[in-house]
């Protein structure tokens, strides 16, 4: 889930635990041009306070008018829709008539927010079930490939790091990577066996594991939401790593190095029986040529071919 739906969340869990109501909104469905996805997410405190965001903004102020007009007495949710006249659309900054639905559910501790915080914390995938006529949730155990679902008065919401990001190294550039990947929604694992380069890991939120990286890739059963990167330079690491990534479903997989060192890294996988097929999904050099230069800039461009990439976007062929 976003970082700002998480926060979101653990605003609500603030404001109850002081004893204010408040009331999460949702985004269940839009049509036409839409500033935020299904799944975003955003909470009103009785006195009209926000927190995250649904729209431009627009529809956030008639939502706090709401509030400010009659608080916030609903006991159950409601499902309410904006922009369905061309009139509304253009009031709410909705673009090209865009519409969007949105379930507002009025928060208690049958919500279960710090059941849910606390799944989250433990870096686990969350499908919320609420029931829009009594306000009931349920937290079940979802699979990566679970979507939001609103149907026969169930609403039901994926929270929880759907996209995996395992990196190889624990060096300056991996620790740019993880903190923007982190804010994007990743789980991010670092493997790095070398005992120097783990002792100065810092990255809050970031695993690090110390095993080899070819038996860390095996473990982690990757799946078609999951990237891989190898960053170490040590073709001993880094090709463990790439050598059984490449045959796993992950949607991305790269390493750094030159054109050169991508032409005998490339070789050298082939002795591994890693098949020219499997070696068509390696980006390497990887990221996107954006002249970066700084390990920053790096990761930038690193964290740009796999959103391009996990958001189905043509890109050149790796060379090979």
């Amino acid at each position: 889930m976003d970082s700002t739906d998480l926060e979101v969340l653990k605003t609500c869990s603030t404001w109850l635990k002081s004893g204010r109501r408040c009331q999460l909104v949702t985004v269940i469905k839009t049509w036409g041009s839409s500033p935020r996805p299904e799944g975003a997410m955003l909470a009103i405190r009785d006195d009209g306070t926000v927190i995250g965001s649904v729209s431009g903004g627009c529809i956030e102020d008639d939502l706090i008018a709401r509030v400010h007009a009659v608080g916030i007495e609903r006991e159950t949710p409601e499902i309410v829709t904006y922009g369905i006249t061309a009139d509304e659309a253009h009031r709410f900054g909705l673009p090209c008539g865009g519409t969007i639905q949105l379930a507002l559910e009025p928060l208690s501790s049958q919500s279960v927010i710090d059941d849910l915080l606390a799944r989250l914390a433990r870096h686990e995938l969350v499908a919320r079930s609420l029931n829009v006529k009594t306000g009931a949730v349920e937290h079940v155990a979802a699979s990566s490939g679970m979507t939001l679902n609103f149907s026969d008065d169930v609403l039901t919401t994926i929270h929880g790091p759907r996209w995996r990001l395992l990196v190889i190294g624990a060096g300056q550039l991996s620790r740019f990577l993880a903190q923007i990947a982190l804010g994007m929604d990743y789980q991010v694992t670092v493997c790095d066996p070398r005992e120097e380069f783990r002792d100065t890991w810092n990255v809050e939120g970031a695993s690090l594991v110390h095993g080899m990286p070819d038996d860390v890739v095996i473990a982690m059963h990757l799946d078609p939401h999951c990237a891989v990167v190898a960053l170490t330079h040590d073709p001993k690491l880094d090709d463990l790593a790439l050598m059984e990534a490449l045959k796993s479903p992950a949607f991305y997989v790269g390493a750094i190095g030159s054109r050169v060192n991508n032409a005998k890294r490339r070789e050298r996988l082939k002795l591994f029986d890693v098949t020219d097929l499997e070696l068509q999904k390696l980006r390497g050099p990887v990221g996107l040529y954006i002249g970066s230069k700084t390990p920053a800039e790096i990761a930038i461009s690193i964290l740009a071919e796999m959103t391009a990439v996990k958001n189905g976007v043509a890109l050149p062929l790796p060379l090979i």
